[in-house]
Formats: structure tokens, C-alpha cells, sequence
């Protein structure tokens, strides 16, 4: 099977690699990572994201030993529109959340108009954080938790604007 899945992934966190762990579980596994353009425009806009190469290598530091672990094939693509790859014939299945499933939903409509099949919708739940909340990116960056989802009120967070050189 030929999964998709998609997102900033800045910084990653424990969330994501459950959706990461899923899609290993059921094939090979295509991330579409959002590009330096992209990632403002997708709920971004009010603090810095790290530059695609960045985040590209955090992310293959955790991809590779999942699909070593899982058998897999994996590779990570830019996503240069909200859709992203997940529109193309070649994918049977598609990670989400349940705040991603909606578009995910769309992507299917795009595929039917296109003449694809759609894809398999696979919803993994969000990780809750000591505190009951979601763990996020956000609430990492804004210094509220760790990439566990533990709580962390005396942390310096990352910070909202580009960090001073």
C-alpha cells in the first residue's frame, strides 16, 4: 500500500510520530512537507517556521529508523499547494488527524473529479499533553509543553519570530 501524509512538521512531536507510526504500519510512506512558501499560508502566519531543509532533516531523522524498523519505503516531497501529492493516482491511503480529516476529505473530491480512486481516510487521534490539551507544534513553540506533551511552565520557549543570529 502507498500512503500519503502531509504537514509543517516544526518541530516535530510525539503527535506526529503517530501518524508517522501508522502510516508505516500499513506500507510505504510519502511525506509531503509544506515548502518555505506554503508554510505561512497554512495556519503558520503568527510565529516563525524553520526553513524546509531544516525541517526536512528532523524529519528524515525520523522517518528512517521507523521504516527500517517497519520494512518500509519512505520519501519526503515539498508540498507546493495545500493539497499536495496526495491528488496523485499513485496512493491508496491517507494520514489525518481528526483537524486534517476535512481536508482530506476534499483531497478525495479532487481525486474523484480527476478520475482516482479515493483515498483509504486512516484518522489517528491527537495526543494529549499532561494537562489533557493537545500536543502541537504551537504550544511547543510557545514554550507550554515539551515534544511529549509534558508540561513545561519554566521552559524558555522557541519563540514566535525568527530567533536573532
Amino acid at each position: 500500500m502507498q500512503v500519503a501524509l502531509g504537514g509543517t512538521f516544526d518541530p516535530v512531536h510525539d503527535g506526529h510520530r503517530a501518524l508517522f507510526e501508522r502510516a508505516f504500519e500499513l506500507g510505504d510512506v510519502t511525506v509531503g512537507l509544506t515548502s518555505d512558501e506554503l508554510a505561512p499560508e497554512t495556519r503558520h502566519e503568527d510565529r516563525y517556521v524553520r526553513a524546509f531543509e531544516d525541517r526536512k532533516a528532523d524529519l528524515e531523522a525520523e522517518l528512517a529508523p521507523l521504516a527500517e524498523e517497519h520494512g518500509r519505503e519512505y520519501e519526503i516531497m515539498e508540498l507546493e499547494d495545500p493539497t499536495g501529492i496526495a491528488t496523485r493516482p499513485r496512493f491508496d491511503a491517507l494520514i489525518v488527524s481528526p483537524e486534517t480529516q476535512r481536508g482530506g476529505e476534499r483531497i478525495n473530491g479532487i481525486r474523484r473529479e480527476q478520475g482516482h480512486d479515493p483515498l483509504e481516510l486512516v484518522v489517528v487521534d491527537h495526543l494529549r499533553a499532561e494537562d489533557g490539551d493537545i500536543v502541537s507544534s504551537t504550544r511547543i513553540v510557545d514554550g507550554e509543553i515539551d515534544e511529549h506533551g509534558n508540561l513545561t511552565p519554566e521552559r524558555e520557549g522557541r519563540g514566535r519570530t525568527r530567533p536573532e543570529k
